[in-house]
């Protein structure tokens, strides 16, 4: 980690003016290199009592694949489109699979290791034609999702959302586009090579942006969840006026680094020590939130709700209309 130190009076004139741009609380605020931000395990929905909820708890498949919910499409930069479950595991698909007529070839000890999608309680996502989903009766009885005929898998490796480490291994297993056929970005039908991580527009950063279709470009934590800032705040001085009951709903964004950041001004980054000791991420002097109503990567439920809460573009200001 990197540790900043007033090396000229240049450097120290600098933050002084970054502190004296954001205010003062009680001398809770000062722009600084961030520590990184803790990484919450359980799922958006969960209870994790540090951070109120995150991705994964214990392995993500279990002994049996669970439910897809609704499909999602992730981005890949080198696969392009790539399909996703509510959680944002990627789904594969077995070359010695068919899907005219759909059938499986993967059971036993491969089922271990690739675990078949459940085709009941799913649905698509904008960008993902319904009319692709369908089932196929495996071997012990069980229906398995299809796309476009395509039985569909989970990868047992894939511990966390956005992995993609099943992608190509044993030339038979390739990530699957939101039309059934094998990802790649140049939209052929082909396998690409390599393990690695993808997003839904989720990126690797600690704080990056996503271009919302109705918001523009909105700002989002590294779990992908959209971020907020609220009317009743203040950014001079710099004061949250969201506690109590208001913080069972609306949890306070972690700070990150300075170096952790895509798309967003590093300058324009600062954290603030509530009041119980504990640090929030700042955008341009306005605290920044996530909200718990905010069930998968992309959500936008907080938007306007109340008439105080809007997601925040990478210069710190509020987007969109209320709701």
């Amino acid at each position: 980690m990197r540790k900043w130190q007033s090396a000229s009076i240049a450097v120290a004139a600098v933050a002084v003016m970054l502190t004296a741009g954001c205010g003062s609380q009680q001398q809770q605020t000062q722009p600084t290199a961030a520590q990184p931000a803790g990484q919450a395990d359980a799922a958006y929905g969960g209870q994790d009592k540090a951070n109120g909820g995150g991705y994964g708890g214990k392995d993500p498949q279990g002994e049996k694949s669970k439910p897809a919910g609704q499909l999602m499409i992730g981005d890949d930069k080198k696969l392009g489109s790539v399909l996703t479950d509510s959680e944002g595991f990627t789904l594969y698909r077995f070359e010695k699979d068919t899907a005219k007529p759909p059938k499986t070839n993967c059971d036993g000890d491969c089922a271990t290791a690739w675990p078949p999608v459940p085709a009941s309680d799913v649905s698509s996502a904008a960008g993902i034609d319904p009319s692709l989903l369908g089932e196929v009766t495996r071997a012990d009885g069980t229906q398995q999702l299809t796309v476009a005929g395509w039985p569909m898998y989970r990868y047992a490796k894939d511990t966390k959302p956005w992995q993609i480490k099943g992608e190509g291994v044993g030339g038979t297993w390739y990530a699957a586009a939101p039309d059934g056929k094998k990802a790649s970005a140049d939209g052929a039908d082909q396998g690409g090579g390599g393990g690695g991580e993808v997003g839904t527009g989720v990126s690797k950063a600690a704080l990056s942006t996503f271009k919302d279709p109705e918001l523009g470009e909105i700002l989002r934590d590294g779990k992908g969840r959209t971020l907020y800032r609220f009317n009743k705040d203040s950014a001079w001085p710099m004061k949250s006026n969201c506690t109590g009951s208001c913080l069972d709903t609306w949890k306070p964004a972690k700070p990150v680094a300075k170096d952790d950041v895509e798309g967003v001004n590093p300058k324009l980054l600062s954290k603030f020590t509530r009041p119980d000791g504990d640090e929030q991420l700042a955008i341009d002097c306005w605290l920044l939130y996530w909200y718990t109503g905010d069930e998968k990567p992309g959500d936008t439920n907080g938007q306007g709700v109340g008439g105080a809460w809007f997601a925040v573009s990478p210069d710190g200001k509020k987007v969109g209309a209320e709701k």
